[in-house]
Parts: C-alpha cells; structure tokens; sequence
C-alpha cells in the first residue's frame, strides 16, 4: 500500500520510511509562522515554557498583517509585543509595515516556502502553500510557541482525497471558482482533516496564482492541508523567488485516497458563495434575482495577488463603479502593489471610483477598512462569509472571484463580465 504526497512529505520529517492515515507522528519543522493576532498568544505561551530562545532564527516568519498599519491602541500593543520578541531573538524574517504584506502571498513571494517543506503557521490559511507542494497547515497558538521553540510539532498523518483536474477553465473563470464549486460539492467538512490532492491534466492550465486561491481554501472543505504537484511552473516560481534547497515528492501509482473525483474545468461556470457558508454555492446562471450590493472587497490572501488585479482592472477599465457603491481595492503585498502600479492598474482602479488600500487583511475578519453595517451586503474575494465576519450579524458576504466582484461593483448587484 503506497503514500500520497502528503504522507510521503511527513514520513521523511519524521525519519519514518512509511506513515499510514490515522499515525502519530513528530516532525521536523521547516518554518514556523505567525501573525499579529496569533504570535503574541504563543510567545505569552513560550515564556511560560521558560526556554531559552528560538530553535533557528531564520526558521520562523513573524507577519504582522491583521490589524496594520495598526488601528487602534490594542493592535498597536499586539505588534509592539511581536516586534520585541523578533528582536531579541533576531528573527531574520519579522516584516514590519513598508516592507510586510498578507502573509499568505508574502511568504512564498520571499521564498521561504518550498516544495517538500513541511510548515505550520498559526492560521488557518496556511495551507497555501500546498500549491508550492509543501505539506503546510494552521495550528493554534500554543502548538505555535512549540514549534518555535523546539522545531518540531506533532500530527495525526491524514487521509487523502484526490482531485483530478481535466479541461482548462473558460475566459471569467479562475481558481477561485474552482475551489468554491468544489467546497459547494463535498461541503464545509467534506475533507475533514484530509489531504485534498490536485492531479491531473488541467493542473497545467491552472496559474500559480489560481493554485494559491486554491490551496488557501482548502480550510474551508475542513481540509488539513491541500497540495499540487511540483511541475514545471512550480519549479519556476521558485527558482525566481527562492534560493532555498526544495525536494519533489510524488504519490505512489497504489497511494490510497478515501474519495476520488473528477471536475472538468471547461465546465465550470463563475461561482459564488452566498451567506453563511462557503458552501452555498451557485453559478452566476442560477442566480434569477437582482442581489443589490453596498460594497465589495477585492483582495485578500485568497485573491490579493497581481493576476486578481489584473483580472479586476479588465474589468474596470472604462468603466465607473456604481452610485453609492464602496470599492475596496487592496493589492496583498508592497511588491504586488508596486507592480499594479507600474502596470497602470492602480489608476484604472482609481478613476473607476475604487479606493486601493496598503496591505492589509483588514476587511476579511471585520477588523477595518470596510466594517459592514446591519443590513449591509457585500461581494468580497475573501475566503469567508460567516455570520457577522466582516462586521454586523445581520450583513450578509457573498464570497466570489475578482472578475465578479468587478463586475458587481459596476453592476451594483451581483454579475458577471459577461452580463457588463
């Protein structure tokens, strides 16, 4: 009985030949990450443990990126407490405000995620990088500060459900509906605590940054972690951004995966994700009334990156966002920023009537720079849209791709390019 590539990456960090779904096992940590909401819990909970220092100062990314540039004096205590503990014990990767950005496009932007890794990160969106073909997953604060201190952590290997991707997706399309449909199909906990794994002929057609949305979402199938294969367009992203030693690891011909299925990306359709679960889904076709919209979102660790505002500019250009309507633009890191400048993006955004923010995860967890007031509804590229997320309980979020949220912002109701 063989390993999927999930397995496969844990068995080597933890010097074991061969893991089966459902072992416990210690593995060795290639990165440790936090943020300015989670790191100042663990590093309370690493004073407790009394430890001397951290295992490898070059191993651990500190990211402020919640609540900054800080909005209020308790944020501004948080990223004081983060900013101390990385200089006393020198943290080489701590990014502080003019050189930080989301922490999820940042990370693998620096480099310091690659394939075979296996890193955890007190948030749930860590599982990004799997489409690097790293073994990464959320933790919680405490196993945070044992990581940093130790360079190891403890897991329960996961069982594997495999994607196989054919077809490539059709104009408006993009990763992002992709994962919703997908979510839509097996539900909010249709992969609890599994490896969801991306195979197949259309994983070609998938950009890196499609297969960034992609992974990142996995979280919200309940996944552990969601993983692509290392080809060719993996490889190159990281020789561009990395000088850091990575390692391809592949799942066996007789890996065993608990559920299978096949989607044909041809047939995907632009998807979104009505309130309160990412798994209510429909296609722009299935939607027959008009949802009138007060705000949308284009940004995120979910679609933050150059390709969404891109995607979002084409849109937009020549176009005006409708009356009363708030268009939040906000690029995922100072490098994607400086690019969407340079492209003349930031000025079609600007003249469209959007307003385009310094990174920030800011309005995805109702933090700042787009509350939600009672009533209120939104169209938003972030990755959630619980009850209340992104401000009052009675507001509603529909989660969709940076082409839709365009398109709403001109509409002033929930469409699609093709509708403009």
């Amino acid at each position: 009985m063989g390993m999927t590539m999930t397995q496969k990456i844990l068995a080597a960090h933890a010097g074991l030949e061969k893991v089966e779904a459902g072992q416990l096992i210690e593995a060795e940590l290639d990165l440790v990450l936090g943020n300015d909401i989670t790191s100042p819990v663990a590093i309370k909970e690493m004073e407790k443990m009394k430890v001397d220092g951290v295992f490898d100062k070059d191993k651990i990314a500190l990211v402020p990126d919640h609540f900054v540039p800080n909005k209020d004096i308790k944020s501004a205590q948080h990223c004081k407490c983060v900013r101390e503990f990385a200089y006393k014990n020198q943290i080489t990767n701590y990014f502080e405000v003019g050189e930080m950005g989301i922490e999820h496009a940042l990370l693998p932007e620096k480099g310091l995620t690659v394939a075979g890794d296996v890193i955890i990160g007190a948030d749930s969106h860590t599982c990004t990088y799997g489409a690097l073909g790293a073994f990464s997953t959320g933790v919680g604060s405490t196993d945070m500060a044992a990581g940093m201190a130790t360079g190891k952590a403890w897991f329960k290997v996961p069982g594997a459900i495999k994607f196989n991707l054919t077809g490539k997706l059709p104009e408006w399309v993009s990763g992002k509906d992709l994962i919703l449909h997908i979510i839509g199909m097996i539900g909010v906990d249709g992969a609890l605590y599994k490896s969801m794994e991306f195979v197949g002929e259309g994983v070609k057609s998938l950009s890196m940054d499609d297969r960034f949305t992609v992974a990142n979402m996995a979280i919200e199938a309940g996944g552990k972690n969601g993983i692509f294969p290392v080809d060719e367009l993996a490889i190159a992203y990281m020789k561009e951004h990395s000088t850091k030693d990575y390692t391809v690891y592949e799942a066996d011909e007789d890996a065993v995966y608990d559920e299978e299925y096949t989607i044909d990306l041809s047939q995907l359709r632009p998807t979104i994700a009505f309130p309160h679960l990412p798994e209510n889904t429909k296609t722009i076709d299935e939607i027959t009334e008009d949802i009138i919209i007060d705000q949308v979102v284009i940004g995120s660790c979910t679609n933050g990156r150059i390709d969404d505002l891109r995607c979002a500019a084409k849109v937009l250009k020549g176009k005006h966002v409708a009356k009363g309507m708030r268009c939040i633009i906000i690029p995922a890191t100072q490098a994607i920023y400086m690019q969407a400048m340079e492209e003349g993006l930031l000025k079609i955004f600007i003249e469209a009537g959007a307003v385009v923010s310094t990174p920030s995860c800011g309005p995805c967890l109702g933090g700042y720079m787009g509350i939600l007031a009672e009533g209120e509804r939104c169209v938003s590229t972030t990755n959630r849209n619980f009850v209340g997320r992104m401000g009052h309980v009675d507001s509603e979020i529909y989660l969709a791709s940076p082409a839709v949220a365009a398109a709403s912002a001109v509409a002033g109701k929930i469409s699609c390019p093709c509708r403009l």
